[in-house]
């Protein structure tokens, strides 16, 4: 599995591209060179992990099944090394074992991709809908089956938006073996796409990308140019004391137990709270006891859990039911070498494309609270003084 807790120069633009992407004034410019700026950096850090290991083990690389490469891998990045593919028959279909490996690094090195369940759904994408009301009808026998079923059943072929990644190669391949080109490249499209995906998950306008959980899906709703406008605020959530975040948390709760049609949804045990890193902690701590044996531990009532993302505005709560958004991920990886000519001159530059859908199922699927935290942590005896959840 990968992991970037040594990639400090990448760690670092990628806290900075999360800064400018959250920022309304941000221009395009400045959101492109931030995405650059982030991308050379986790080249440039792969590129020293690489050499470093495998001045380690150099003598690992002569048998490829320690690396628990296919023969279809092994072929593949034999041939990326060699050029002998990419650049005379266009694009190439990474093999079905390495995209499984990067969709599992994916979910795993960030929390948010695992709570919100994206699925890795092969070549295809269509999504069936039923609403549970009407689906089991009671009549005789040999009644009109088909048409009770057609009434409870919608079938959507899902837009899929198409992520391109950039992933930067050295020229001097021949000095590593197909091992270590197999890493160096799944590193950095694994974090490249894990980043757009989290991104668009949460706060996408939909206009050639998926629509994020922070925005207005109501049927109805006034789209401009593609783009989807953001929920309003649905309350405040101040967590004054024990009571009155049970209140708080109950309210938020209730909102997400009714579809937009009126038809009730389970939420308790189901919902969880997206935040930023830092109002994840102050949450938390809100929540933080100590037991009988000394350790301390969070109690979150209601079953909810609490994920944090980058992309979360600071501030911000975003309350969602993963069951009720669809987030897949769709079609063949493919990888391309990038035919423009770059002033890079020990670097390869080739893409690499992915097809990505997501979209609540209603607009009660997910809702934003502000963050209003007014004290330190709560005690068991503060008194009730109610809460303002938009209710």
């Amino acid at each position: 599995m990968i992991k970037f807790g040594d990639y400090k120069n990448f760690a670092k633009e990628r806290t900075n591209y999360a800064k400018i992407a959250m920022d309304p004034e941000a221009t395009s410019e400045a959101k492109e060179t931030a995405l650059n700026n982030m991308m050379d950096a986790l080249g440039s850090d792969a590129k020293k992990e690489v050499k470093s290991i495998t001045e380690q083990k150099m003598a690992e690389l002569e048998n490829a099944h320690q690396m628990k490469m296919t023969n279809e891998e092994v072929k593949f990045f034999n041939e990326l090394k060699t050029d002998t593919d990419t650049k005379s028959t266009g694009e190439k279909i990474l093999p079905q074992t390495t995209v499984d490996e990067i969709f599992e690094d994916m979910v795993q090195q960030h929390p948010f991709l695992s709570a919100i369940g994206l699925k890795n759904n092969g070549i295809s994408l269509k999504i069936i809908k039923s609403d549970t009301t009407g689906t089991v009808v009671w009549g005789k026998i040999f009644g009109e089956i088909k048409g009770q079923l057609d009434a409870s059943f919608s079938e959507d072929d899902a837009t899929q938006n198409k992520a391109t990644a950039f992933v930067v190669v050295p020229k001097d391949l021949e000095d590593f073996g197909p091992q270590w080109i197999k890493k160096f490249v799944v590193t950095q499209i694994t974090e490249a796409f894990a980043v757009a995906s989290e991104e668009a998950f949460l706060t996408g306008d939909g206009k050639d990308k998926p629509i994020g959980l922070n925005r207005d899906v109501s049927k109805g709703v006034a789209v401009t140019d593609g783009a989807y406008p953001e929920k309003t605020s649905a309350g405040e959530l101040t967590f004054a004391d024990t009571k009155t975040a049970a209140k708080e948390l109950a309210g938020v709760i209730k909102g997400l137990s009714k579809k937009e049609n009126g038809h009730p949804v389970v939420a308790k045990g189901r919902t969880v709270l997206a935040m930023s890193p830092g109002d994840t902690l102050d949450v938390e701590a809100q929540f933080m006891i100590q037991n009988l044996n000394g350790q301390f531990v969070t109690a979150m009532p209601f079953g909810l859990t609490t994920v944090e993302s980058e992309f979360v505005p600071e501030g911000k709560v975003i309350a969602f039911i993963p069951d009720r958004y669809d987030a897949f991920q769709a079609g063949p990886l493919q990888i391309k070498q990038f035919d423009q000519t770059l002033a890079l001159e020990d670097l390869d530059l080739f893409t690499a494309k992915q097809f990505l859908y997501g979209k609540a199922h209603d607009n009660t699927a997910s809702a934003v609270y502000d963050l209003k935290l007014s004290g330190a942590g709560s005690a068991p005896t503060d008194p009730t003084t109610g809460g303002n959840t938009g209710k």
